[in-house]
């Protein structure tokens, strides 16, 4: 129990209005627009609101707009906000607040998901009942605009965090429709993309492509070998835990087509010697498993044999190669053999043929997408920032750790994302006693 001064420590059913979800009979709903959408569970649920698929002619248990939908079921303890009404089954239940401010308790709920999660394993459906979820302990500050504050803290974090990945993935989309243009249609000499309109194509075993480019084999442009680690078994420990690293195929996958940098395991100069190294700049490519992904080594490292490492012959470009490849991902995907050890060799990648203008375009190629990852990638670093804060600050002060007592937000700069970090914000605590 909180002992703070100014908390205190409530059921949830004595601070809040409850609501348990009851299913209608399955005759009652249906894709049709008619009655009230109808949620079963949490699998409509989004990333705050629910998406439905089904409506429902017959009222049992309705969620009101601003209520807290609450999963029942596995995975108890997730939540979302309803948006409208909503008739809800027995997977969900609806939670409005009564004694305490709404948007303090989404908050509040969010941040003891776990602890539900947690709470409800090793029962036999993984559920939490309606006597359970009322005597949930809930503690918050009794004054409400210290509740309001908090919430606003939180809430306008998570505005940012929801502004960052819309960013990324509004990115993503330019950057995925740029390299189709780009690995199709190319740049030219005073930096604009081809069209048939303006320039020459012709046809080619791959479509259509620029006169200026030829069909080369992967072999033709780069060094492809696969790599090795001849003792059996693999997890022997007396190879590892030395200074080189060696690569796994999670590590490339967890960094598909940037710079890798980290690795899970390292070898000893024993694991070494039964090895095979690759210099920085090599295009790993993973040949079991996750079939087909790349990514460019940041670092020299040794490759088991379930990566092939392509090192680029000069002047050819590295990271124009490595979008080729990356496009072929989804054949080597196909032609790899259906079976539990799915894989390609190097008689599959040595003859891949790639589209290859000269030099100085797969440059400009390459440093045109490098420009835009680069870009995505710092969002994709702020949004972990944004999320290390909130954890932070729903620690301090969801559990009273820190009092708010005068708040300045710079909200423009929030909803900008612009340089945003943790003392981008004004707030005066003081610690609890």
């Amino acid at each position: 129990m909180i002992t703070i001064e100014g908390w205190q420590t409530e059921s949830l059913g004595r601070v809040a209005q409850i609501t348990m979800g009851q299913s209608p009979d399955s005759k009652y709903y249906s894709e049709e627009q008619n009655g009230l959408p109808f949620l079963q569970g949490c699998a409509e649920f989004g990333g705050r609101f629910p998406k439905h698929l089904l409506y429902c002619s017959q009222t049992k248990k309705i969620a009101n707009p601003g209520s807290v939908l609450f999963s029942v079921r596995a995975p108890v303890g997730r939540i979302n906000i309803a948006d409208r009404d909503y008739i809800i089954g027995r997977g969900l239940a609806a939670i409005s607040g009564k004694d305490i401010e709404q948007t303090y308790l989404e908050h509040y709920l969010t941040f003891v998901e776990a602890k539900f999660r947690n709470a409800s394993q090793g029962s036999t459906f993984e559920a939490i009942n309606s006597s359970e979820l009322n005597g949930w302990p809930i503690e918050f500050p009794i004054s409400r605009p210290e509740q309001v504050k908090i919430a606003e803290i939180l809430s306008t974090v998570d505005r940012a965090i929801e502004q960052t990945e819309a960013l990324i993935a509004k990115q993503q989309r330019i950057k995925t429709g740029l390299m189709q243009d780009l690995l199709n249609r190319g740049i030219d000499e005073h930096g604009n993309l081809r069209s048939e309109q303006t320039h020459k194509f012709k046809d080619s075993p791959l479509g259509r492509i620029p006169v200026e480019w030829e069909v080369k084999p992967l072999s033709g442009l780069a060094h492809v070998d696969r790599g090795k680690f001849t003792h059996r078994p693999r997890n022997d420990p007396q190879f590892y835990g030395g200074e080189f690293p060696f690569i796994q195929t999670g590590d490339v996958a967890s960094r598909i087509g940037r710079k890798v940098c980290t690795y899970t395991q390292t070898l000893n100069g024993r694991g070494a010697a039964i090895s095979k190294q690759f210099p920085i700049g090599t295009i790993a490519i993973t040949i079991a498993a996750n079939i087909a992904d790349t990514a460019i080594l940041g670092v020299p490292m040794f490759f088991p044999d379930s990566i092939v490492g392509a090192v680029v012959f000069p002047p050819n470009n590295t990271r124009f190669i490595e979008l080729m490849l990356r496009q072929w991902k989804p054949i080597l995907q196909a032609l790899a053999p259906q079976s539990a050890q799915k894989n390609i060799n190097l008689e599959v990648l040595r003859p891949l043929p790639i589209p290859a203008p000269d030099p100085e375009e797969q440059q400009r190629i390459g440093e045109r997408y490098d420009e835009l990852d680069r870009d995505q990638e710092q969002m994709e670093k702020k949004l972990i920032k944004f999320s290390f804060l909130k954890t932070a600050l729903m620690q301090d002060l969801l559990k009273g750790k820190k009092r708010v007592t005068v708040l300045t937000l710079n909200e423009e700069r929030l909803r900008t994302c612009n340089g945003f970090t943790n003392d981008s914000y004004s707030v005066r605590m003081t610690k609890a006693d």
